[in-house]
């Protein structure tokens, strides 16, 4: 069930309370691919009427972690090793253009931005809040789309954010994910666009070589069904 601040935030849109909370169950194991989303069960659960449950679940489906199967309603998405390999193939396209424009576009305060989430994923591992440090990396991607400022790159990132966020979290090292993200970071700050554009393939080279290791070995656990 949502939290009181949750429902009672008048600042932010319901619909966003319960996607946020859903997505966070699906990245964190609660829900199997495969498992049904019922709208109505989830808006009992959640204590709210259903137009925001189905706000959510729409939000969700563009993000690509949940889809449609005709009578069985929505269930959240499965991904094969091929949709693995296509998921990178266009990650790393996009997400290099995006430091390439992040270094030329970054200022003092996005930098700063920038730092205090590499900052805030070292003090979430530290204290073993695993799934924090992984959401401070999964933010850190995303404000570098933000700072490269290019509304037709954020609008072709944007449907795959939810599986990227996915394959972020089948990292199993994350101090060396943290470190990596600082060298990435270095390069945006030096204000040289090449080097930024290097430092974000050999990146996302790096982890697409181990993912298919981490993928078979982190998946069971991470999407294991409570019983």
């Amino acid at each position: 069930m949502l939290t009181a601040e949750e429902t009672q935030d008048k600042e932010r849109p319901l619909r966003e309370a319960v996607r946020d909370t859903l997505r966070t169950r699906i990245f964190e194991g609660h829900y199997a691919p495969g498992t049904r989303l019922v709208e109505r069960d989830l808006a009992a659960e959640f204590n709210v009427s259903r137009l925001p449950v189905r706000e959510a679940l729409r939000m969700l489906r563009q993000e690509g972690l949940i889809s449609d199967r005709g009578a069985r309603g929505a269930e959240v998405s499965t991904l094969s090793p091929k949709d693995v390999e296509d998921l990178f193939d266009v990650r790393q396209s996009l997400e290099v253009l995006a430091c390439r424009l992040a270094a030329v576009r970054a200022t003092r305060e996005d930098l700063a931005g920038l730092k205090g989430l590499l900052d805030e994923a070292e003090r979430c591992l530290a204290k073993g809040a695993v799934m924090e440090a992984h959401r401070a990396n999964s933010e850190f991607h995303d404000a570098i789309t933000g700072i490269a400022d290019n509304n037709f790159l954020k609008s072709a990132l944007e449907p795959l954010q939810g599986r990227m966020h996915w394959l972020f979290r089948h990292v199993s090292d994350l101090p060396e994910l943290i470190q990596e993200h600082r060298e990435l970071y270095d390069a945006i700050a030096s204000g040289d666009p090449d080097r930024a554009a290097a430092q974000s393939a050999s990146h996302i080279g790096k982890y697409r070589e181990q993912f298919p290791e981490d993928f078979q070995k982190t998946e069971p656990t991470l999407h294991r069904k409570k019983k």
